[in-house]
């Protein structure tokens, strides 16, 4: 028996029938897709503390269930203290199961979680339907245990489709679920 996850199913019985019927899509394969979230984290302090670097990949670790890694630096920035080849961040990319469980788990729990939370601004889309937006706490994420934190990081959030177009990219993400504010 095979798992296959909440929002895969949605997107195959109900999202791929609904944005073809607004789109106009002569087949299946021009119906864009959700293709990789990547999930990415500044840790600015790193250049004083290594170990704010390795709490941040076990954190990362936890909240996306698949191993992060730490990002270096490319160049020397005299004037910040870095070297080239400092580990200053940390990132993730999921694909395929992994992707749509975080996703589930994002729209679900994580995002309702957020303290004032008014929706979600569509202005993070780059012209290509990709869509990016900032998590300012990653204790919103039932992962994380509030208790152990030293430091409440935030964290970028990219959701990568195969949409050709901010329009197409939206309603693709609408129909997931996401809590987009209204104009």
């Amino acid at each position: 028996m095979s798992y296959t996850p909440r929002l895969q199913e949605k997107y195959s019985a109900e999202i791929i029938p609904a944005l073809t019927e607004k789109f106009g899509y002569t087949t299946v394969m021009r119906v864009p897709k959700l293709q990789k979230i990547v999930i990415s984290q500044g840790v600015g302090d790193a250049v004083a503390d290594k170990k704010l670097v390795d709490t941040a990949v076990d954190d990362l670790t936890l909240i996306a269930g698949q191993k992060a890694v730490a990002t270096l630096s490319k160049k020397d920035i005299s004037n910040f203290k870095l070297r080239k080849g400092m580990p200053i961040g940390t990132k993730v990319t999921l694909r395929g199961n992994k992707m749509y469980d975080f996703l589930d788990r994002l729209l679900s729990v994580a995002i309702p979680r957020t303290r004032d939370f008014r929706g979600i601004n569509a202005k993070g889309f780059d012209g290509r339907g990709n869509f990016n937006f900032g998590v300012k706490e990653h204790i919103i994420f039932p992962e994380i245990d509030i208790d152990k934190v030293n430091r409440i990081m935030g964290m970028d959030i990219t959701f990568v489709t195969s949409a050709e177009s901010d329009e197409e990219g939206k309603a693709l993400l609408d129909a997931f679920g996401f809590p987009f504010t209204k104009k």
